[in-house]
């Protein structure tokens, strides 16, 4: 059986939490490789609503081991209240079933103060980021200053980590006005949760390969989307890690081999959060219906999603960029009732017409969509679970987004419930 990563083909915010909780009846293994505590999942599983920020989508199932690997950023004290708070709904997460690597950055609390700093000072050139400290040390991890999981275990060594870490962060607080943090504060916060965090900690890459070598079925759960990749995406509008399925091996430990299929989750149309670029934006009444009958709203920060038509040429390159071999489309119920729909196919700037999204900002910033229009169908297709429940018109759009992103529709999803799923080719089968 093939392994499978799973990543976004958009702006994030795609639905992953549902599919990759409806693939992981089929994993053994369930691995987060990227991002941080800004990324949120919400699953719906017998009508109750769990949401997940930092722990893998399936670690609500039982049996199966969640693993948080070392490409993601993790704020410690944000994990250890997501745990927490599965403890409080009957659902206990140990270390027999969660793993957490031992080389995984960490997130402090001067990262946020960082993160907000910055923003504040750019004013109405804010970047939109959470605020939650992600990119501050992702920062860190690169200039090589970070405090990672494994250094708990070794206060003479945290203690020069802390120093190093105040003696650029401080500085920076300092010239932005706003308050600085003392050594010992970060020490004793850090002394307070060591106890818990390290028992979770081990040999991930180590494990996942003896897993694989098991003949286990090992699932890389993505967060973010293509297009916010910090070299693919829409920069500087953008998250501050890889968000394609390359970085499922690195941020991971495992070989590009090991990872397997690449299933990309896109929605029916587009949205995003946050400043940056949108070519098929819509701010009329359609936009505001999408946004109110999709639920838009960001798991983690609650923040209104701007949303648009399907984007094609967005996802083409998705696709190419990311590797993907399949598409997940999800929420087409949410276009139920419209009468036209639209999909961008392809850009105009100035005289010239563009099959891609360029990389200048300005550029980006300047293109009008090229669309081709569709006619939409009344019927309903919420928790529809077979093809022939389908309006024909709803098939036929389906269809002709496969021949625009050069990628078959490999499962379709039609409500937030894991099994109102059409599964057309199996991600997991060889």
């Amino acid at each position: 059986m093939a392994n499978v990563a799973v990543v976004g083909a958009q702006w994030g915010d795609e639905g992953k939490g549902k599919i990759v909780d409806w693939l992981s009846s089929r994993a053994d293994v369930v691995v987060r490789f990227q991002g941080g505590h800004n990324a949120g999942h919400t699953l719906v599983i017998n009508g109750t609503e769990h949401r997940l920020s930092l722990l893998p989508s399936g670690v609500v199932r039982p049996g199966k081991l969640a693993v948080i690997g070392n490409g993601v950023v993790i704020d410690p004290w944000a994990l250890l209240a997501e745990i927490d708070g599965f403890a409080d709904k009957g659902l206990a997460i140990t270390p027999d079933n969660l793993m957490i690597a031992e080389n995984a950055t960490l997130i402090l609390p001067i990262h946020g103060a960082v993160d907000r700093a910055r923003e504040e000072a750019c004013g109405d050139r804010k970047l939109g980021t959470t605020g939650r400290g992600i990119g501050p040390a992702y920062e860190d991890k690169v200039a090589r200053r970070a405090i990672r999981v494994c250094d708990l275990a070794d206060p003479q060594l945290l203690a020069e980590r802390i120093d190093g870490i105040l003696l650029h962060h401080n500085a920076l607080l300092r010239g932005l006005g706003a308050p600085e943090i003392a050594a010992q504060t970060v020490a004793d916060q850090l002394a307070e949760i060591a106890p818990r965090l390290l028992p979770f900690a081990g040999v991930v890459w180590q494990r996942l390969d003896a897993d694989r070598r098991a003949g286990k079925r090992l699932l890389f759960e993505g967060a973010q989307g293509a297009m916010l990749d910090v070299d693919h995406g829409t920069y500087p509008f953008v998250t501050s890690s890889n968000t394609v399925a390359g970085q499922a091996a690195t941020g991971s430990g495992m070989g590009p081999g090991a990872v397997g299929r690449v299933l990309g989750i896109c929605k029916a149309y587009t949205t995003r959060v946050g400043a940056g670029p949108f070519p098929t934006e819509l701010s009329d009444e359609i936009g505001a219906r999408l946004g109110e009958r999709g639920r838009e709203f960001g798991t983690v920060t609650g923040r209104r999603r701007r949303c648009g038509w399907f984007d094609a040429v967005l996802v083409r390159q998705a696709v190419k960029v990311g590797g993907i071999n399949g598409i997940a489309l999800t929420k087409l119920d949410v276009l139920d009732g419209l009468s036209t729909l639209k999909v961008a196919v392809g850009y105009r700037l100035g005289d010239a017409t563009l099959d891609h999204l360029p990389a200048l900002p300005s550029a980006q910033a300047a293109v009008t969509p090229i669309y081709e229009e569709f006619d939409g169908w009344s019927a309903s297709t919420r928790g529809a679970r077979t093809w022939a429940q389908l309006p024909a018109t709803a098939i036929k759009y389906i269809r002709r987004i496969e021949e625009l992103i050069e990628a078959p529709v490999t499962l379709l999803s039609t409500s937030p419930e894991r099994d109102d799923t059409i599964v057309v080719t199996d991600p997991f089968a060889d």
